[in-house]
Formats: C-alpha cells, structure tokens, sequence
C-alpha cells in the first residue's frame, strides 16, 4: 500500500497535504511554499524534458567525445602496426643483406678459384712452350726482351711493325689482297 505522501508526482504530494487541511495560516504558508518549491522542481524537469535542442546537443557532445575516444584508439592502433610492419621491414632487409653478403662471398671464392686455375693452365702452357722451344731461340727471345729492357722506344717500334707484317701477310694469305 501506498502512503499519501509517496505518490509518484511530487506536485500531487502537496495538494494532497493541503487537501488535508493547514493546522494554521503558517503550516498553509508552509505548505503552500513547499508546494510551490515542488512546482518550480516539476516544471524545470518538463522544460528539460521538452528542450529538444538542448538534449540533442547534450547528445551530440557524448557522441563526439566517444568518436574521438575511438579516433585515438584507432589512430594509436594503426600507429602500433605501422612500427611492427617497419621492424618486420627492416628484420626481412637484414636478412637479405645477410644472404647477398654470404652470395657475394661465394662467388668471390669462386672467381678466386677460377683465377687459379686459369693461373695453373697459363703457368704450364708457358712451361710447355719453353720446354718446346729449341735453346737458340730461347737464348735468342731472353737477349731481345733484355733489350728491350734496357731500350724500350725501338722494341717497341719493331713489335708494332711486326704487327703490322703479320697482319698484311695474313690478309694475303686469306685471300683479302
């Protein structure tokens, strides 16, 4: 059960006390002063109430504090997976420097291989020309490039002339006149 005075308007609860009966001009001022109190309360809830535009606005700030809450949150985010994305980035770049650094030892050690042999082919080749060469000729090919040691600039125009002989006889031989 309900009391009188616990009814769910509160404007109701006064009239309903004055309905009553004042003991006296004072208790009615009183009453008639908690009444009005009651009143001013009722009307600034239905005024809040009835202010659309306030309450939209109330509404909208809301709104935009907790878009902006989720821009942060997102802009922290994608912050946070642009540094992992540029450290994977540089993780996989070390790893492909670390590969074309060992490719490129490889093949250094390959060149240097090759080199030697070539180095060995060249070394008996010589070996085997001078073990075939008659010991006048030898003995003729040291004394001219000692020569040439000690005089360049004719060496080196009887070498050019020689060239020159060699080709005009080849031209010939080949049949180019």
């Amino acid at each position: 059960m309900k009391d009188r005075n616990d009814s769910a308007e509160p404007g109701k609860a006064a009239a309903d006390k004055a309905v009553g009966g004042a003991k006296g001009p004072d208790e009615l001022r009183r009453q008639i002063q908690e009444t009005r109190g009651q009143l001013g309360d009722t009307v600034e809830e239905l005024a809040a109430k009835a202010d659309v535009k306030g309450r939209a606005r109330a509404r909208g700030a809301e709104l935009k504090g907790k878009a902006s809450e989720a821009g942060h949150a997102v802009q922290g985010k994608a912050a946070q997976a642009g540094h992992v994305v540029q450290d994977k980035a540089t993780e996989a770049g070390h790893v492909v420097q670390g590969k074309a650094v060992e490719a490129g030892h490889m093949v250094q050690d390959k060149a240097v291989q090759a080199g030697h042999v070539v180095q060995d082919k060249a070394t008996k080749a010589g070996h085997a020309v001078q073990d075939n060469v008659p010991r006048p000729v030898r003995t003729a090919v040291t004394n001219a490039v000692q020569a040439g040691k000690r005089h360049p600039r004719p060496v080196l125009i009887a070498g050019a002339g020689a060239v020159v002989a060699v080709g005009l006889l080849r031209r010939r031989h080949n049949g180019h006149h």
